[in-house]
């Protein structure tokens, strides 16, 4: 059906100068919509909450996944199952296909789009985040006034307060070689949510030894991101299981984790060495 400029409603653009002009048209009650799983599953969602969603499912532009030498641009409407397959022949990539392959369950991974994983501010436990920031992405924001690119963190640190009329078009993935995995530890079965995450991406020298590293943390505090304390840790040693779990459990102060229904936020630290060992471990197999 279509919307209008009163709120309520749905309109399908076809392009994205389209939708940009819906949007703009829409005013402070226009919001993008693409897969919509988020939409349908927030907590405390009642009926329709009177925004005046503009669709961009149709846009084929931003559902492209293109592999250039040096880097990766991800379309903000391609779905985790696009992504997953498109990575899967990529090594230096691992960590991003694990957590887009493994997210959810394959009905959601069919329709989430990466664009709605990264938008939704007030879903702590999304996959790719993590495995984003390990990989060192950049996001492309479009609006009336042009594009900008910013750094994953930046993006997660304003998404809240996007100006109406401005969309997340666009990721950016570095290629490089390095070993890298994603972990999840999800409360009972796959399809939950994870309890926490752990996105590990490293470059290791001739001997062996960790030459750069970034780790991230997901669903333990209520936004992902790096956990520079470990890195700084892990930095110029060997990369070992064991030895990355053990000088864990000592860097665990620098988080505020949160409590929920499911588990308390003590429990979500008390997991993460051990998310650390397996991450490692998976990295060098």
């Amino acid at each position: 059906m279509a919307g209008s400029a009163n709120g309520g409603g749905l309109y399908l653009a076809t392009s994205l100068p389209d939708a940009l002009a819906a949007l703009a048209e829409r005013g402070a009650a226009g919001a993008p919509m693409a897969g919509a799983t988020w939409i349908m599953r927030r907590p405390g969602q009642q009926g329709h909450d009177g925004r005046a969603y503009v669709g961009l499912s149709r846009i084929a532009a931003l559902r492209q996944i293109t592999v250039e030498p040096d880097q990766i641009r991800i379309g903000a409407c391609a779905t985790h199952a696009e992504l997953a397959v498109a990575l899967a022949d990529l090594p230096e990539c691992r960590v991003l296909a694990e957590a887009a392959g493994r997210s959810a369950n394959p009905s959601v991974r069919a329709v989430a789009t990466v664009g709605g994983n990264l938008c939704a501010h007030d879903f702590a436990a999304a996959d790719l985040v993590p495995a984003l920031l390990s990989l060192g992405a950049t996001v492309e924001v479009t609006g009336k006034g042009g594009t900008e690119r910013l750094a994953l963190a930046d993006f997660l640190a304003m998404r809240a307060s996007l100006e109406p009329g401005r969309v997340l078009t666009e990721l950016v993935v570095p290629r490089r070689a390095m070993r890298s995995a994603h972990v999840r530890l999800p409360l009972r079965v796959a399809g939950d949510y994870p309890v926490a995450m752990v996105s590990l991406a490293a470059t290791l020298d001739g001997g062996e030894q960790v030459e750069a590293v970034r780790l991230a943390v997901g669903s333990v505090e209520k936004v992902a991101r790096r956990w520079p304390a470990l890195e700084e840790r892990l930095q110029g040693q060997a990369l070992d299981p064991d030895g990355a779990a053990e000088a864990a459990k000592g860097l665990l102060d620098g988080f505020q984790a949160r409590d929920g229904v499911e588990v308390s936020g003590s429990y979500r630290l008390r997991v993460l060495p051990a998310l650390v060992r397996r991450a490692v471990a998976a990295a060098l197999a």
